[in-house]
């Protein structure tokens, strides 16, 4: 069991964990708000916050970001196929080339002109280690979606089921 001490209280996370995933699973049943906020001894107010903690907005421009990837041809592929608006994915070898091609000034200008450019899309799909997902979400906010594909640093290219993100992306644009 896994417990944090906040204050007096010590909390069992793993029984938090499995009483959300209950309330996910509840409500995707078809169960109101209110029914589930009954089973599970809570407010029906708790049971809102808590969905719209980790809502992802739908229907929106998309934008797929990642690296390393090992088979980045066909997840561009599917990118191009799904009409994501924005793409930029990378293998370890390209992200080192990029970066080593650049003074770090103008690494540092192009950097910034991206993640302003991804302020206009309502999801970021990000595929990388733990470290840069939370990164991004901490540049971005809850826009990005993460797809995690190791620990950081990952040294080597990854690949990424197509079928993932195809029903990642199909979910997020319907």
């Amino acid at each position: 069991m896994s417990f944090i001490r906040i204050g007096d209280k010590l909390i069992n996370r793993d029984k938090l964990l499995r009483t959300i995933e209950r309330i996910l699973s509840l409500r995707s049943s078809g169960l109101s708000q209110l029914d589930v906020a009954e089973q599970i001894g809570v407010d029906r107010t708790f049971i809102s916050r808590l969905e719209a903690l980790a809502e992802v907005r739908k229907g929106g421009p998309v934008a797929v970001i990642g690296f390393p990837v090992k088979n980045k041809e066909e997840l561009l592929t599917v990118c191009q196929q799904y009409g994501v608006e924005y793409t930029l994915l990378m293998t370890e070898k390209e992200r080192w080339d990029y970066i080593e091609a650049q003074s770090g000034l103008e690494f540092l200008n192009h950097l910034m002109k991206i993640i302003a450019d991804l302020q206009d899309f309502d999801t970021i799909i990000m595929i990388g280690s733990d470290m840069r997902i939370r990164l991004a979400e901490a540049m971005l906010g809850d826009k990005v979606v993460g797809v995690e594909i190791g620990q950081s640093p990952i040294r080597e290219d990854i690949f990424v089921p197509a079928d993932k993100l195809i029903k990642l992306i199909s979910n997020v644009k319907d």
